[in-house]
């Protein structure tokens, strides 16, 4: 039986994730309505999905698929239970735990200790570009590689056992995050049994296998790449979500995530830090994100997959954080951290309210439209407002 301590240890141990789940999940609640782009677009899917199943729409039927469906699943599941309001409320919830703790738990496992002093970092990455854009199924299916690549960290039986589970569930999310996760996983169990030199020769051959990939890829798809796409493969651009205000976090970002570099140089040298394996994954997520097309049309769809290097910079972001999840953070870095996350956070709740408003003013404008009742002539400055 556990010992009373380790039991009370282990309460106090939950209580506190469960008071910061509480606290990452207030941007979820802080406004009327969710800013999350194409949010929209799932709860018209769950809408639907629901309208074709009950035999409303005539014609119409549901196409079967294996992945990009996780969050309607879960979406639609919880729209029958409770409506549209709680059912975005809750899968979105669920996705950003999902994402927070999966990120916390890989970064922790790479730098073999709880990394809470990145947990501000992880926090402004899970409500950055991605989530505003409301790529929730990507969003989703990241969250659950975290966890996987997490349980495979030591090669044990039972993390492994777990781990595929987790990965189904990466798939049916989206299949993108789950071929950048076994590219991780292949690489962490060849430079596992390589010398360091022998590291640095494999990371070689994955940089050069992503140029040969990225030159078929023009030479047999419609694809699009920019030389642009190196500005997202630090990660830290997912902090950029809506003006030019988020560049002073962005900066201050990669400020502090460089302080924490140097002083993990200081500690262990460059040679130790180049060869290790959490430095490689950021070379290789970094070179993914920069060397392969960011637009493609797969033979066999009818609609391109957009946004990779987009997307894939927040893999990127949180790899970032693993390779510095071994540094000991100064006092001024530790606060430095939470002070940015606190300007991201005041940023984003202006930005949300300032939308909100401007949608309660267009569904006025549209309710007096269908009422007829118009006190003046509509005009674009009575359905949007001023800026």
């Amino acid at each position: 039986m556990m010992k009373e301590g380790a039991f009370s240890a282990r309460l106090r141990g939950w209580k506190t994730y469960g008071l910061i789940s509480l606290l990452v999940l207030l941007p979820v609640y802080w406004q009327p309505r969710l800013q999350g782009g194409d949010l929209s677009s799932h709860i018209y899917n769950a809408w639907w999905i629901q309208m074709i199943e009950a035999g409303k729409t005539e014609g119409l039927e549901v196409v079967r698929q294996t992945t990009n469906i996780l969050f309607e699943l879960m979406l639609g599941a919880l729209f029958r239970i409770a409506g549209a309001e709680f059912a975005q409320r809750v899968s979105v919830s669920i996705a950003v735990l999902v994402f927070v703790w999966g990120a916390f738990r890989f970064v922790s496992a790479a730098a073999g200790r709880k990394a809470w002093h990145l947990l501000p970092c992880i926090v402004m990455l899970a409500y950055g570009w991605v989530f505003h854009m409301g790529f929730f199924n990507f969003y989703l299916s990241l969250g659950f590689c975290f966890w996987a690549l997490s349980m495979i960290w030591d090669w044990s039986r039972r993390g492994i056992a777990i781990a595929v589970p987790l990965t189904v569930l990466a798939y049916l999310a989206h299949a993108l995050p789950v071929v950048w996760m076994c590219g991780l996983v292949a690489h962490q169990y060849l430079a596992r049994r390589a010398s360091p030199r022998g590291r640095v020769y494999i990371t070689a051959g994955w940089l050069s296998a992503m140029v040969l990939l990225h030159m078929a890829i023009d030479a047999t798809m419609s694809s699009r790449w920019s030389p642009l796409q190196i500005k997202m493969s630090t990660g830290a651009d997912q902090v950029w979500v809506f003006d030019a205000k988020y560049y002073i976090i962005l900066a201050g970002l990669l400020m502090v995530w460089s302080l924490l570099f140097l002083d993990l140089v200081h500690r262990s040298g460059p040679l130790q830090v180049v060869s290790s394996i959490p430095f490689q994954l950021c070379v290789i997520s970094a070179a993914a994100v920069f060397i392969l097309p960011t637009t493609v049309l797969i033979p066999g769809f009818q609609h391109k997959l957009v946004f990779i290097a987009e997307r894939m910079s927040l893999g990127v972001g949180v790899c970032v954080c693993a390779l510095l999840g071994a540094a000991i953070p100064k006092a001024y870095e530790r606060y430095a951290l939470i002070g940015l996350a606190a300007a991201f956070f005041c940023f984003l709740f202006r930005d949300e309210r300032m939308l909100n408003s401007r949608e309660d003013r267009l569904d006025s404008a549209i309710t007096m439209v269908i009422n007829q009742r118009p006190s003046a002539p509509l005009t674009v400055d009575h359905l949007i407002g001023p800026n």
